[in-house]
């Protein structure tokens, strides 16, 4: 039987590696740094691996290091996880869920609690992160990404949206006619390192329609829930994708300000790493996700012709 190095060691080295710190791990451990320091050496004799590469005072990981921390970050959850059901804990399962910042902030944090309420309570990080993500270093069970920025974990398209002009009912009102003439455009720039998102000169040209000195001008947001914001609040018409304006077209707080959508050019993707592809509650939120994304997109509210980017 092979002899298994210090369990005590094994969780300073998971905690000190996973939070990147001595200090933050002796913190959680409560224990001393020197005390952590000194646990990780007796693993790494008994193992005869270097876990930790000790540089100008800092702590870098080596390749054996990297390989064994998300293993026994899941062993150590596994092992909380039994030790709650033996003391009587209920059980709540554990979900760590990454998504665009546009997506974090709003539509998905008002549509959680439709899977909790249907699937019952669970311990959820809900974060949005720009891309790339780390997965391996913090734990994400499910990343939902605009384009499929993640071959190296098990990925699948699951709706391409496209862009619609939207604007507040009483600005809509105002202009008196489906045109766009005359009306303040809203803007999105996701960045130098973000997707290219459709300008209103893309949407202007796949109409066909000469966009004058408009197309330039007006406000503009770094993010797709501001745009929709500014939009809701009157302040111009934006181009809005229709995962995220569809419930606010279904409830009157926006109208089409012209019929023509345009087609993103890349679709929605889900990243689930596989070793959270077997866990119920990793399955259960896939389902859920995908159902309130397709519905999203597919609302009869959006309805009318779309043009491909």
């Amino acid at each position: 039987m092979v002899a298994l190095p210090s369990l005590r060691g094994l969780q300073a080295f998971e905690a000190a590696a996973r939070t990147g710190s001595f200090a933050a791990a002796a913190e959680e451990l409560s224990i001393s740094a020197a005390a952590v320091s000194q646990l990780i050496r007796t693993v790494e004799e008994q193992m005869g691996r270097k876990l930790f590469h000790r540089v100008n005072r800092r702590a870098v990981l080596t390749e054996a290091g990297v390989e064994m921390l998300p293993r026994l970050t899941m062993a150590f959850r596994e092992i909380g996880s039994v030790a709650r059901d033996v003391s009587g804990d209920a059980f709540r399962p554990r979900l760590i869920v990454s998504v665009p910042p546009s997506m974090a902030m709003g539509w998905l944090s008002e549509r959680i609690v439709r899977f909790i309420a249907s699937h019952g309570a669970a311990d959820i990080s809900l974060r949005g992160d720009d891309d790339p993500v780390p997965f391996d270093h913090e734990l994400i069970d499910v990343r939902l990404s605009y384009g499929p920025h993640y071959r190296e974990h098990p990925t699948e398209e699951i709706v391409r949206d496209a862009v619609y002009p939207v604007c507040a009912p009483a600005l809509a009102s105002a202009n008196g006619s489906d045109s766009l003439a005359g009306l303040p455009l809203i803007h999105t720039d996701w960045g130098p390192t973000g997707a290219s998102f459709p300008s209103w000169r893309n949407w202007f040209e796949a109409a066909r329609i000469e966009p004058g000195r408009t197309a330039q001008r007006g406000l503009s947001g770094n993010s797709s829930r501001v745009a929709l914001d500014l939009a809701i609040s009157g302040l111009g018409v934006a181009l809005a994708q229709g995962i995220y304006c569809a419930q606010a077209l279904e409830d009157g707080k926006l109208v089409r300000a012209a019929a023509p959508s345009l087609e993103l050019r890349q679709p929605y993707c889900l990243t689930i790493p596989e070793r959270s592809a077997r866990r119920d509650v990793v399955g259960a939120f896939r389902e859920w996700l995908v159902g309130e994304c397709v519905r999203a997109v597919k609302s009869p509210a959006l309805g009318a012709q779309s043009f491909t980017g």
